[in-house]
């Protein structure tokens, strides 16, 4: 876990406990509740990131990880959900 400060608008690791600064977005949905497009969000600091990857992988739920930087600021034409989906 860091100890670096984290503000407000900082966005924090998903991960029970943490205030790290999120670095990666998982996407993932439960295809028992969600549409196959639906995407709700986790974010995670590099110490979670693995963690929270696998437990989401396990049951089958996890369908992306990519950087907070390139979830908030899509490719021309590759619409994303907001990080903040969750």
């Amino acid at each position: 876990m860091s100890t670096d400060p984290v503000s407000a608008e900082t966005p924090i690791c998903s991960a029970k406990g943490c205030r790290a600064a999120a670095v990666w977005v998982l996407a993932w949905n439960n295809p028992k509740l969600h549409p196959p497009e639906r995407r709700k969000t986790w974010l995670a600091c590099e110490e979670h990131r693995e963690h929270l990857s696998a437990f989401l992988g396990v049951r089958g739920f996890l369908k992306d990880v990519v950087t907070l930087g390139d979830w908030e600021d899509p490719a021309p034409g590759e619409g994303r959900g907001s990080a903040a989906d969750g």
